[in-house]
């Protein structure tokens, strides 16, 4: 059990007797009154999100989420299939779990699943990842006026914004956060 004061973004809670994820926390002081947390929830069965206030005294169950690190094999539809690389042991992802972050998976990523009674929760991602550089065009002359940036495209499809001297056939590092351009790769 946590207090509604600590529920922090990341956290996996339940929540009207459903698992959620805390996608967005703010915790408000008000002159008056007491202390409160606005967070947003995803739930992480039906990917449906709300808002919601938690009073800081009153308390929540916090889940016990386990994780188990694993390798991505293959896109399936609407799933992502991950394998265990100890035990070859594979389990189905649902694609809404993962949402935008599809673009960082490439074969040799290992990344963290996390289950709540045997059942896929969520991906826990490295910080970053190295992305092969397919498609950037040539930077013009002169366009170098506060620090430019242009779109490129990695091995993934992906399209991220990266600074004019990224050639294709680069190899970069990329936020998994953010999804932003991070440095070259050496």
């Amino acid at each position: 059990m946590i207090k509604g004061g600590n529920i922090r973004k990341g956290s996996y809670i339940l929540f009207k007797d459903q698992p959620y994820l805390v996608t967005k926390t703010e915790f408000v002081s008000p002159g008056k009154g007491s202390a409160f947390t606005r967070a947003r929830l995803k739930n992480v069965k039906t990917t449906a999100t709300q808002e919601f206030t938690f009073k800081s005294v009153e308390t929540v169950e916090e889940l016990d989420v386990q994780s188990r690190e694993m390798q991505f094999l293959y896109l399936d539809d609407d799933e992502v299939v991950f394998m265990d690389p100890r035990t070859y042991e594979q389990i189905n992802v649902k694609k809404a779990l993962i949402e935008d972050k599809v673009g960082f998976l490439t074969p040799d990523v290992l990344v963290f699943i996390l289950l709540y009674e045997d059942e896929a929760i969520g991906v826990r991602f490295p910080l970053n990842v190295k992305l092969k550089v397919t498609y950037a065009e040539d930077a013009t002359a002169g366009n170098r006026v506060n620090a430019p940036k242009k779109p490129v495209t990695v091995e993934t499809g992906m399209t991220v914004q990266a600074p004019l001297f990224v050639k294709t056939g680069d190899v970069i590092i990329i936020d998994t956060e953010t999804g932003e351009y991070i440095s070259r790769a050496n």
